[in-house]
């Protein structure tokens, strides 16, 4: 009796990324993220504003899935790596070290204005970390961070007579 062994479960090994397959994430998407940094601020300034930042994280997961489908060889790149645990791990200890240095001064963030600009700060860090992340990404991929332009098209115009 022969036994024979299958090849069929063996890992593949996968070509590298074709430059024109990933392209860089959306604007829109940094600022998704970036309003979920700000979460917790804006929850302060407004209640009930939790249910509209539910609604707003359903619809960033369910564009994630769908428009999102083709570039999700980045998201995995950039979440693997480890720059990526440390942007979170900085963005939680910003926080935690504001709030942390304002209640040693006796200043803690209570009123509309305090919460409002914290909110803007860390949906700035957010955004300009992620964006950030993005761009070393692509360039350790070696992918170019913008659509190639053909020649044809970007050539000086000489005259724009007849």
């Amino acid at each position: 009796m022969a036994i024979s062994i299958s090849t069929a479960f063996k890992a593949k090994p996968t070509a590298p990324p074709a430059p024109g397959e990933i392209k860089p994430l959306a604007p829109w998407f940094f600022v998704f993220e970036g309003l979920m940094g700000a979460a917790f601020d804006v929850v302060k300034l407004h209640p009930d504003a939790w249910m509209a930042l539910v609604g707003l994280g359903l619809v960033n997961m369910a564009v994630g899935f769908t428009m999102l489908g083709r570039r999700r060889k980045l998201l995995r790149a950039m979440l693997k790596n480890g720059r990526s645990r440390k942007i979170l791990a900085g963005l939680i200890a910003l926080r935690v070290g504001v709030h942390g240095l304002l209640g040693v001064l006796g200043a803690q963030l209570e009123g509309t204005a305090g919460h409002l600009v914290m909110a803007v700060v860390m949906t700035g860090a957010t955004v300009g970390l992620l964006w950030y992340d993005q761009r070393v990404t692509f360039r350790a991929l070696g992918l170019p961070l913008s659509p190639s332009v053909s020649p044809t098209l970007s050539a000086p115009v000489t005259s724009l007579s007849a």
